[in-house]
């Protein structure tokens, strides 16, 4: 039970209207701007690493900036529609089964970073096909630039007020809208931290100081092996998803079960790449 001095010590929820503006029935959402902002802001970096000849193997980019700049579009389509097709299949799916036409009513559910890395995957791996761009390299840009849309999406989510944590009595807990009278973890915020910020400073540090885009698919293992290490702490404060709760005999969630598979494929990628350049070394 919270003690009157704890409840004191609650720090106030920020009442910021998750609408932006509305013009008649347009409505601008903050959360639909961080993916914006992510996409833009992620699609510059991309471009400023590939504009560095000397981050790269034999000092030469992989693709074009006139590449990656159409490659903006195929990115946007793999998030947007593999994070909403994720989100209804690890989910929300017994709901849809009732009621199909709920996959479409974005405003019940919202997107699954797992479901929006295997539609970006998808899309990766169609465009350097097309493009002739080595895969790895393109698998790298992306792992790079990742983060970025990370902080603003959980910030996006800590605006709405969704996806809080679980109840704590901890000096910075705060009241949701949503999440009834109870203080609780800003756990958006520490995946804000975790997902966005420390990983993208790690990779960045490999990349400008450990030249780890010379070894291609380095990066893209880190990035998956860190993600899922991050989510898997944050989901020890975060609140599972109602319609799901806890597994197995209530400690694992559905975050942890399906962040395991991706820090394995991070480590294979990490012993890959390695390998590769070990190979390629020796010859």
């Amino acid at each position: 039970m919270h003690t009157v001095a704890t409840l004191l010590s609650i720090l106030p929820f920020p009442q910021i209207d998750p609408v932006i503006v509305a013009i008649g029935p347009l409505k601008i959402h903050w959360y639909g701007l961080a993916y914006v902002a992510g996409i833009l802001v992620g699609w510059r970096y991309a471009r400023m690493l590939l504009a560095t000849p000397r981050l790269w193997r034999r000092d030469t980019p992989p693709a074009s900036l006139e590449a990656i700049d159409d490659f903006i579009l195929w990115v946007a389509a793999g998030i947007v529609l593999g994070g909403r097709i994720g989100y209804v299949l690890f989910y929300d799916f017994a709901a849809v089964v009732e009621n199909p036409l709920r996959a479409l009513q974005i405003w019940n559910g919202g997107m699954s970073f797992h479901g929006g890395l295997l539609g970006t995957t998808l899309a990766m791996v169609l465009f350097a096909r097309k493009r002739a761009i080595p895969m790895w390299s393109l698998f790298d840009i992306v792992a790079a630039v990742v983060p970025i849309g990370l902080f603003f999406g959980r910030l996006g989510n800590f605006i709405n007020g969704e996806l809080w944590g679980r109840i704590t009595d901890v000096p910075w807990a705060m009241v949701f809208p949503t999440g009834g009278p109870f203080a609780r973890h800003p756990s958006q915020l520490y995946e804000a931290g975790l997902e966005g910020i420390v990983l993208f400073i790690v990779l960045a540090v490999l990349i400008y100081r450990g030249r780890a885009l010379k070894t291609p698919g380095l990066i893209a293992g880190v990035f998956v092996t860190g993600y899922g290490l991050a989510r898997i702490v944050v989901e020890n404060f975060r609140e599972p998803d109602v319609q799901l709760g806890y597994l197995l005999g209530g400690w694992l969630t559905m975050g942890m079960l399906l962040s395991l598979p991706m820090v394995a494929a991070g480590l294979w990628a990490i012993w890959r790449a390695r390998r590769a350049a070990a190979l390629e070394g020796a010859r």
